[in-house]
């Protein structure tokens, strides 16, 4: 049977752990924590679902929380239990954001950093929000990460793929739709995906019951210049380009800049 692009995608040609650990993928990362560092409460039993191999769940074991990770692909909750399952306050299943097994009001956080632009239909997305909100407890926390609706237009242009006519006509159904689709196969043109507007993000955790905190840019504009990737070598040249993605973050104006949005709400206490 021919897997879906997402499985081949991410089992054969891509590495999501290698990514956020090396260049520019570090950005990415290192704004990933602080937003989600400033949200969580401590020593919080957290949900990563769609945790991948784990990237995710090893800082965040590091910070003295405990976390179960939840994948659709087996052969990353293999990867992830090969590296982190010694560990006693992490554990990790095979399952599906739109139905998840956990007990409702079991945890305290719920990470969506993948789920949401995997789900190309609304009905979908808004059953992944409608879980996360059904597992966490009254006040807790659930983030969500979403790739912009500009992202492969600025991503097309930093890396010129826009003076290939095929990937003009991807990103044109993009930006008309939001719905990306790369019918050529190659890995570097990202799979099958769903590209949010800010606004659109923040919108769907309201439907689905949750209590927007906030909604905010992830890397900035820092994520197009690739030449920047040789600042996260150095401490005094990381910060600076980590206060330029701080200091744009909740800019209307400037949200759309990054690749990656991250909405934060909470389950309503009563």
């Amino acid at each position: 049977m021919e897997q879906p692009p997402i499985h081949d995608h991410y089992d054969t040609l891509y590495d999501e752990d290698t990514r956020l650990r090396e260049g520019l993928g570090r950005l990415e990362l290192a704004r990933v924590q602080e937003i989600v560092r400033r949200h969580l409460p401590a020593d919080a039993r957290v949900l990563d679902v769609g945790g991948a191999t784990g990237v995710h769940a090893e800082w965040l074991l590091d910070d003295g929380h405990t976390v179960h990770l939840v994948d659709l692909l087996p052969g990353h909750v293999a990867r992830a239990d090969a590296r982190l399952g010694s560990h006693e306050r992490f554990t990790a299943s095979v399952g599906d954001a739109r139905a998840l097994p956990q007990p409702d009001a079991s945890v305290d956080a719920v990470l969506l950093l993948g789920p949401l632009y995997h789900l190309t239909d609304r009905a979908d997305r808004l059953a992944c929000w409608r879980e996360a909100l059904r597992v966490v407890v009254p006040g807790g926390v659930v983030v969500a990460m979403a790739i912009n609706r500009f992202a492969s237009l600025f991503d097309g242009l930093a890396q010129s793929y826009l003076f290939d006519p095929a990937f003009r006509a991807i990103v044109a159904q993009d930006l008309a739709t939001g719905v990306h689709e790369n019918p050529t196969g190659d890995p570097r043109w990202f799979t099958t995906a769903y590209f949010h507007r800010a606004d659109e993000l923040a919108a769907e955790a309201t439907e689905a019951g949750l209590l927007v905190r906030e909604t905010v840019g992830v890397e900035g504009m820092g994520h197009w210049i690739k030449s920047l990737a040789s600042a996260f070598d150095d401490e005094d040249r990381r910060e600076v380009v980590l206060d330029v993605a701080r200091a744009t973050e909740a800019e209307p104006s400037l949200m759309g800049l990054s690749p990656h949005l991250l909405t934060v709400a909470t389950r309503p206490v009563g």
